[in-house]
């Protein structure tokens, strides 16, 4: 109420002397026959009661806005037009057309003005207020940029020092009076930053990946606003300031899926998912509810895994969608088959094994057991029951295999490839088989990125096997996205790869995740950083590069993205006796002649001894 009166008073003085102003102003008016007292006993009281009703003194000052302006133009047309009509109405004369206009004119700039000049001190009272502002620069010139200064500039948290943008044609420029630079001259004046805040939300990734490694090397902690997808979602807001996602330090765009090659795939079809409480089976499970499909059947062999996806799902499912849970081993044929008749399964994505090549290197009977022969059940099991896909997910380092769990999924994708050769010469079966093959899969269980995180946020060291070591990397949402269109471009026999751009180096890796968590490098250069890297040594069975193609032949489908391998499988006259000695060696637990017969199938397999 206080602010009200104060306003209010203000207003009366404003439109008292604006109206002695105009009328000493105009020339033109006769003492005599032009009644001043009844003009501005009229202005005054009028014009209050006009600025009341319009709900002038409703809005917030320190937030007067562009808008507010031409909403008080509207109130002083208004004002100035009924003054003149009740001027007419009370007086034997009217208010000449000239004086009201220079009325208009001056009210306008007067009431205005002391508007904006109260927004400006009660801002800069507010900010004087306040202990210690965070210094910041926004990278980025455009329109998100400006409202993300807004925001901040009313939230008087942080100040901004200038403006950081790529585009030549801006330097030296400004916006709502802060100067943009050249971001080549930021190691100049970085010393005053304590922040760069990232406000272009349409970046693509390799751009952004630049301005991480340029911040990085300056030694400048970098936030980012929302993407434009989750401000026009309503999800985010343009001042939610989030840390660097660690997807982003691909350096590559997200490959976006084509949601018509799933959609036909999956919706009103009964799915199977193998191995589902998993990193990659859980993902999956995710994705296939949100194209109604007709029934859902989860296996796992793990209990608390199982658990955990059944949580994640309940609030996902639809009511019309049957899900299933079961415990088990799809080894077990019987109970494999029990279970897809039941449900009348359709397509079966089988993702179960054991895929930690040091645990698998180490137990390798216990690995070979699991990866091979659960391939094969599903394989046999899918057959008899005329089951119409089996897609097998298999992994880059089946690719001459330097490791007991590369060669095992080496031979199950051979077992894919066999059964696919079966019907596809025995018109008498309809399943196709097919495969694809992952590179690391950002976030999944054994991924160095949680292996790092868990390091940095216990005060490190980092453990890392060799400066050198690279690897392909994509996130979990298009590893499941990749299965599923798979499933619909599979014509029988088919193993496919996602085009996952340029390599990462694991070390280069490392250093930005410390860089991202607001830490600095510790090494010779900087012996007071926080975070330190160490060399272990390649472990057992380890490679310094991952493949993805055994021969360098692929061929394209339909998405721009996917490929699919052309590459040569194993006569059955010699991989089906052999897999029956491998499993009797495996019942017996013999260790050398496991790996033995493994070796056999697959000849590329060379043993490291690292």
């Amino acid at each position: 109420y206080l602010r009200r009166f104060i306003l209010i008073i203000f207003d009366l003085i404003l439109i008292f002397l604006s109206g002695l102003f105009c009328t000493w102003i105009h020339t033109d008016l006769e003492f005599d026959s032009f009644d001043y007292r009844l003009y501005y006993f009229l202005l005054s009281t009028s014009g209050v009661a006009i600025f009341t009703l319009t709900n002038q003194y409703k809005g917030l000052t320190r937030f007067y806005s562009p808008e507010r302006i031409y909403y008080q133009l509207l109130r002083n047309l208004i004002f100035v037009l009924i003054n003149s009509f009740l001027f007419s109405l009370f007086s034997n004369t009217s208010i000449p057309v000239k004086l009201s206009i220079l009325l208009f004119l001056v009210l306008s700039t007067t009431i205005g003005g002391l508007r904006i000049f109260l927004r400006y001190l009660i801002n800069k009272l507010a900010k004087r207020n306040l202990k210690q502002r965070i210094k910041v620069a926004i990278y980025g010139a455009g329109s998100a940029a400006a409202q993300l200064a807004s925001s901040l500039q009313y939230g008087g948290n942080y100040e901004i020092l200038f403006f950081l943008d790529d585009n030549k044609h801006l330097w030296g420029r400004s916006i709502r009076g802060i100067e943009i630079k050249n971001p080549i001259n930021f190691n100049n004046f970085k010393q005053k930053v304590e922040k760069v805040l990232l406000a272009i939300p349409s970046i693509n990734k390799k751009d952004k990946n630049k301005i991480i490694e340029r911040m990085k090397q300056l030694g400048v902690k970098l936030l980012e606003v929302p993407t434009i997808e989750e401000i026009t979602s309503g999800k985010s807001n343009i001042d939610n300031l989030n840390p660097i996602n660690i997807e982003d330090l691909l350096g590559r765009d997200k490959i976006l899926p084509d949601h018509s090659l799933i959609g036909a795939e999956i919706s009103q079809r009964s799915i199977c998912v193998t191995g589902a409480g998993g990193s990659i089976g859980s993902e999956l499970c995710k994705q296939i509810v949100k194209y109604s499909p007709k029934s859902l059947l989860l296996i796992d062999i793990s209990e608390p895994n199982l658990y955990k996806i059944e949580n994640e799902l309940k609030e996902k499912i639809p009511n019309n969608l049957s899900v299933k849970y079961v415990l088990g081993d799809v080894k077990n044929k019987l109970f494999l088959k029990n279970e897809l008749k039941k449900m009348n399964t359709e397509i079966i994505f089988h993702s179960a094994a054991y895929k930690h090549v040091p645990i698998v290197e180490n137990n390798p009977i216990e690995g070979i057991e699991n990866n091979v022969l659960t391939t094969k059940s599903i394989s046999e099991i899918a057959l008899e029951l005329n089951i119409e896909k089996v897609i097998l997910i298999s992994t880059d380092k089946a690719v001459r295999p330097t490791n007991v769990m590369g060669a095992s999924k080496r031979l199950a994708e051979l077992i894919i490839n066999s059964y696919s050769q079966k019907t596809i010469s025995n018109k008498k079966y309809k399943t196709k088989f097919s495969m694809v093959r992952f590179g690391n899969v950002l976030g999944s269980s054994g991924s160095v990125v949680p292996q790092f995180r868990r390091q940095i946020n216990s005060g490190g060291p980092i453990t890392l096997t060799h400066k050198n070591v690279v690897r392909y990397f994509m996130t979990i949402q298009e590893a499941a996205n990749l299965v599923l269109q798979a499933s619909n471009l599979s014509d029988g026999g088919d193993l496919f790869l996602l085009d996952m751009g340029e390599p990462v180096k694991i070390k280069d890796l490392a250093e930005k995740m410390i860089y991202l968590s607001g830490l600095t490098l510790k090494d010779q250069n900087n012996p007071n950083g926080d975070i330190e890297i160490r060399i272990s040594g390649l472990r057992k069975g380890e490679k310094l590069c991952e493949e993805l193609l055994i021969n360098n032949k692929s061929s394209p489908t339909k998405h721009p993205l996917i490929y699919k391998a052309i590459e040569n499988g194993i006569d059955d006259e010699i991989l089906y006796p052999s897999i029956n000695k491998l499993i009797q060696a495996i019942n017996k637990r013999e260790k050398d002649m496991v790996l033995s017969i493994l070796r056999d199938l697959v000849p590329e397999w060379v043993q490291s001894s690292n």
